[in-house]
């Protein structure tokens, strides 16, 4: 017995060691775990609450107010998690690529974009939609995507199909009525919000201050700084009533210039009050009526920024103008970073990609679906672990992003997220918006000179009339009221042989009739129609999209603008020049006079 007491306190000593050993241990490998995890659980607490006091199970769809939700979800996100909810993709083909899926299920990305190359189909988009949305609310967090697209009317409409084809902005401008911009928006938005698209990128808000500009051109409601604001604030609203998230860009103006960001940065050398006083003063109004969306302009002002920088990757315009200055709190998306007015000036996609997130945008487009382990995400997500502003950056930019979507899908008012092709032909196009386009339509009509106006089918009647030019509706609706007139076909879109055989042509045809009624809205059609100048014949032009092609035509009898190629435009200018119905619209710009 004496014997044995030593080795009880060795082993009382050596058992009291191990357990503190496994105390450490565990201790170690539960702050191991809270460090890769960003969660624990609390001692005592049962297994489905975790140190944050929130449920283990916490997803998009709890109960929680929607700052507080945004942030928890934010904070118990991976780095992987956080980037990729910054990133939206485009596909190419008429359905989601996989590798698209895959950026979905693998790593949880935000937003997708539908662009024009894959809507000629709304069954199709629908079902493409609600795939995608599965996939996404089937991720750890249950986060629906943003589905956006440019669907602003007019010229510029990239889902088609059966959609509306409307008059556009500038249609809308030359009506006059804020009645037109919100029925158009809403509208519009009532079409997409069939197919469960909850983002637009729509209005344009940029002043038409160059007439010389064919890049905005139409897409602009007019010249006048508070008009355009007046008109896209109505639009919004009426887009935002219809269940669809609008939003204003390109901040901060494109509308003064006529280069392409697409191909270049353009640069708009206007002064620092010209910019304050007129690019700005529609954003003040999108602003200051609350809306949720402004896309940021690949667009350089020197006089703001001297370097050059665009506005989609400069502090100076998001953090220091756009948030600070104009109080803005909303989402700031980029236009599509493969554009050449990013990239060019970056040094390539990936660094744009870094510009752009460091400068404060909070969604990244992207008009294609890049590989998995392409150069934005191999360049730029080491810098969430090894770059502290850049991380602070997404991740604010994420928060932002869950609380405008639970905002959104929370409201009562979101689009489906799992739209019903079976629906559709109830849907769209939208039956009461086909009435209000054609209306609206007929309210834009404007005349720029009008010496033969009206030209009534009782004179028509006595001459021999020819109507030329591309758009079967634009024919069909001329040829009912000038019944005893020829037609005249020409390609919309020419190539160059083609546009010299019609050039040849076009005068020997004219030749033979006494009127002569001709469609212009290209450097092509404006040198068609300027080969009848001396024809000694009575020549009615109808200008469609932008009007500075027309501006030297103005030794023709009759101009009339009617802004766009929709059938509903047609419909309205042939009953306008045939005094029909009474002309009602004013021209939105001022038209420079010849020296």
């Amino acid at each position: 017995m004496e014997r044995s007491a030593p080795n009880l306190a060795f082993w009382v000593k050596l058992s009291a060691f191990v357990v503190f050993l496994g105390v450490c241990v565990f201790g170690a490998f539960v702050a191991t775990a809270q460090s890769s995890a960003g969660e624990s659980i609390l001692p005592g607490d049962s297994a489905d609450v975790f140190s944050d006091g929130y449920p283990a199970d916490l997803n998009f769809w709890s109960d929680y107010p929607d700052e507080e939700l945004a942030n928890a979800i934010a904070n118990r996100m991976t780095d992987e998690e956080l980037f990729a909810q910054v990133l939206m993709f485009g596909w190419a083909g008429a359905e989601p690529s996989s590798s698209l899926y895959q950026w979905i299920t693998e790593r949880g990305i935000g937003s997708v974009k539908l662009y024009g190359w894959n809507t000629d189909n709304i069954y199709k988009v629908a079902e493409s939609v609600a795939s995608l949305q599965q996939k996404s609310v089937e991720c750890r967090f249950k986060i629906p995507l943003f589905v956006a697209t440019d669907q602003e009317g007019g010229w510029i409409r990239h889902v088609k199909g059966e959609m509306s084809d409307t008059p556009g902005n500038l249609a809308i401008g030359a009506s006059g009525y804020p009645y037109d911009a919100y029925y158009s928006g809403y509208y519009i938005g009532r079409e997409l919000n069939a197919l469960g698209i909850n983002m637009n990128f729509a209005p344009i808000v940029d002043i038409y201050s160059s007439i010389k500009s064919t890049v905005i051109g139409p897409r602009s409601f007019g010249e006048n700084p508070e008009y355009v604001g007046e008109m896209g604030v109505s639009f919004s609203q009426g887009m935002f009533d219809a269940g669809v998230i609008p939003t204003a860009k390109h901040f901060p103006g494109h509308g003064d210039t006529d280069a392409d960001s697409h191909g270049k940065l353009p640069i708009i050398n206007i002064s620092k009050e010209t910019f304050y006083n007129r690019e700005l003063v529609p954003f003040k109004a999108i602003i200051k009526a609350g809306f949720p969306a402004i896309m940021s302009g690949h667009l350089s002002f020197p006089q703001i920024e001297p370097d050059g920088t665009p506005a989609s990757l400069s502090r100076h315009y998001i953090i220091d103008i756009l948030r600070d200055e104009l109080g803005y709190d909303g989402l700031v998306i980029t236009d599509d970073m493969y554009m050449n007015g990013a990239t060019t000036f970056a040094g390539g996609v990936s660094l744009a990609v870094r510009m752009a997130i460091k400068a404060g945008n909070d969604i990244i487009i992207f008009s294609d679906t890049p590989e998995m382990n392409n150069a934005i995400w191999r360049n730029n997500y080491p810098l969430m672990q090894s770059d502290e502003e850049f991380r602070d950056c997404v991740k604010k930019a994420t928060v932002r992003i869950l609380k405008e979507k639970l905002k959104y899908f929370k409201s009562g008012n979101a689009a489906p997220l799992f739209p019903d092709p079976d629906k559709l032909d109830e849907l769209i196009p939208d039956p009461e918006g086909q009435k209000f386009f054609l209306e609206q339509a007929c309210r834009s009509i404007s005349l720029y000179k009008g010496e033969s106006f009206p030209y009534t089918p009782e004179v028509a009647m006595n001459e021999r009339v020819l109507i030329a030019g591309p758009f079967i509706t634009y024919q069909n609706e001329l040829k009912k009221r000038y019944r005893n007139a020829d037609l005249y076909y020409y390609s919309y879109a020419m190539d160059n042989d083609q546009f010299l055989n019609y050039l040849e042509e076009l005068p020997r045809r004219v030749s033979r009739y006494d009127t002569a009624i001709i469609i212009v809205y290209n450097n092509e059609t404006a040198a068609l129609a300027n080969s009848l100048k001396n024809s000694g014949k009575k020549i009615i032009i109808i200008s469609i999209l932008s009007p500075n092609f027309v501006i030297d035509l103005d030794w023709a009898d009759t101009i009339l603008f009617a802004y766009s190629y929709s059938d509903y435009s047609f419909k309205a200018v042939a009953a306008v020049l045939s005094g029909e119905i009474p002309l009602l619209g004013k021209i939105p710009l001022t038209i420079p006079e010849k020296n």
